[in-house]
């Protein structure tokens, strides 16, 4: 798994399967439900921390093997899930369509993006995205639109109801191209500033708690540069926790916990986890 996730951790996988339909998505869940298997689905896996032994599951992988953009009309873009983020900024720019200049040089694919409302620089998915299509944990298509996708602060209603997202719908608006393609290299540039895009992580490592920054807190504290084992906090951007070559998953979360612990200790504020954890 460690080839499949952004933080470059993680053991082996029971089995990994690569969709390349709706229709097949559909057989797997049918297939692993009726062989009780367990099913875990996984985009560019930005977002995502595996253990050092492995997942026991079986892995589905939405990447290019499933992925495909195209205009519903003027506005409208639809994007299956296995799409990359960065590639569907692009075609909106291409197709003088503003809305995800915020999302440019998001490291995920389209249906992690909407799975956990992924935002930045004061924009995210909810200001565009109203109607996500997925198949259920029985197998059968459906959609969810609007307010019942229940998109909030890193949190959609794809986190609890069990449903593999295959598919976004976006309302952008159309814009002057020149405007769009200098916002997006703001962005891009105000990234490669200040984050660590260097070294392997998965983004941010902690929600941004309520009234506070994460990283604030965490250099606040004297934090910046510690390490355990190969993770360590980024010395540029303290709400990163990165991989300096040889982290596992323990070293990871051991450093986390310091994080949170110290934090709490020493500000009284508890920091919560924004990765997944899993195994």
């Amino acid at each position: 798994m460690s080839l499949h996730t952004t933080f470059k951790i993680g053991g082996k996988a029971a089995v990994v399967v690569y969709p390349e339909s709706e229709e097949q998505i559909s057989g797997i869940v049918k297939q692993c439900k009726n062989s009780g298997i367990r099913l875990l689905a996984v985009g560019n896996g930005s977002n995502l921390l595996v253990d050092d032994e492995g997942i026991d599951a079986c892995v589905m992988i939405l990447d290019d093997h499933f992925a495909e953009i195209r205009l519903i009309d003027e506005e409208t873009v639809f994007a299956t899930a296995g799409t990359m983020l960065i590639r569907l900024c692009r075609f909106a720019y291409e197709q003088g369509l503003s809305g995800l200049e915020f999302a440019y040089g998001i490291p995920g694919s389209c249906g992690g993006a909407a799975f956990m409302n992924a935002g930045a620089y004061g924009g995210e998915m909810k200001d565009v995205l109203f109607k996500c299509s997925h198949i259920d944990s029985d197998g059968n298509k459906g959609f969810l639109e609007n307010d019942d996708l229940k998109l909030s602060y890193r949190h959609s209603a794809y986190y609890d109801n069990g449903c593999i997202i295959t598919g976004l719908y976006l309302k952008l608006k159309k814009a002057d191209k020149k405007e769009i393609k200098e916002k997006m290299d703001d962005l891009i540039s105000r990234r490669r500033a200040k984050q660590p895009l260097e070294y392997p992580s998965a983004g941010s490592t902690f929600k941004r708690p309520e009234g506070y920054f994460a990283g604030a807190l965490i250099q606040e504290c004297g934090l910046k540069g510690r390490s355990v084992g190969g993770a360590q906090i980024s010395e540029k951007h303290a709400g990163f926790v990165i991989n300096t070559g040889n982290a596992t998953c323990r070293d990871v979360l051991e450093l986390c916990k310091i994080c949170s612990d110290t934090v709490y200790d020493k500000k009284g504020v508890r920091l919560e986890m924004e990765i997944r954890v899993t195994k």
